[in-house]
Formats: C-alpha cells, structure tokens, sequence
C-alpha cells in the first residue's frame, strides 16, 4: 500500500491489508481481527519510536477501522492532542452523534490531515471544505445507499489513512 508508511509494524499488516470498507455509521465488529487488536496493547504499532501520544491514535485508529467503537473511544478519550481529538470525533461522527462529534473537532482546530483533505477529496468527487460540513454531509446520506453515500464512504477512507500515515511520520 502507497499510503502506509514503512515504519508500521508488519506484524500488524493484517489489519490493514486488504483495507476494510470503513462504514459511515458504527459497523459490525470484525471480530476475526480481535486476537490481533488485543495485541495492540503490549507491542508498538511502529517500528520507529513514537510519542505515546501517537502510539495511543493509532491504536485507537486500528480499532476503529475493525468498528470498535467502544474501545476506540476509550484510547482516544484518554490523548490530549489535535490528533487524539481527530480520532475521537471521527468515532463519534461514526456512532453516529453529529452534535458530539462536532465538539471534538472543534478540539482539533487547525490540522495538516485537513489541508491534504481539501487537496486529495476531489479526486473522489467532495469538494471539502471543513470537517463540520463533512460531518452534515454523512448525516444526510448514511444508510441511503446513493452516490452520495459511497463518496462519502471514500473520503472517510482517505481520511483515516492520511491521519494513520500522520501519525507514524
């Protein structure tokens, strides 16, 4: 994959290869992959050294991607950071609580993984803008099954791997 950078750890590979179809509300868990998650507690996402801060996202970004929201939520509440709140809101734009999510990222303020969606999103068909008007667009087309819904299916896509490759750089 071009947008995972070389420093994730191969032992987790699995859990992002193939890329799972990240859905816009809360998922079913991917149970096959808890073994491997459970794992993310003791052993480094990375194979550079990283802040525990940026360790702390990306477990909560890998539990996440396999829709565990639960224990997503309990990484990420816990990291003080732009990005920890970066995770945190898309968590809960996912559950879905737009109100909430709104909340944290208003916490993110101003953010690189933002500025890259306002360059790489058109290429899948959404002009964005902020992630508040991202958070409006989900609301109206999750579970509609329309064009719509899939573009934004590949922005949430292309914003967790922008924000995973933010974390491990």
């Amino acid at each position: 994959m071009t947008w995972l950078p070389a420093s994730f750890s191969s032992k987790f590979l699995p859990l992002v290869e193939p890329f799972p179809k990240i859905p816009l509300g809360p998922g079913s868990k991917n149970l096959a992959q808890l073994p491997l998650l459970k794992e993310l507690a003791s052993n480094p996402v990375c194979t550079s050294v990283l802040t525990s801060d940026a360790q702390e996202c990306c477990r909560s970004a890998l539990w996440l991607l396999h829709n565990f929201l639960d224990e997503s939520h309990e990484i990420s509440q816990e990291i003080h950071s732009s990005t920890g709140s970066f995770w945190h809101g898309i968590m809960h734009r996912r559950e879905p609580d737009a109100g909430n999510a709104k909340y944290w990222f208003h916490r993110v303020g101003s953010h690189p993984v933002l500025q890259q969606l306002r360059e790489i999103a058109p290429t899948v068909g959404y002009q964005y803008s902020t992630p508040f008007d991202f958070i409006d667009f989900c609301e109206r087309h999750r579970d509609m099954g329309t064009k719509e819904e899939h573009t934004a299916i590949a922005v949430q896509q292309l914003e967790w791997q922008l924000l995973f490759a933010h974390n491990l750089c």
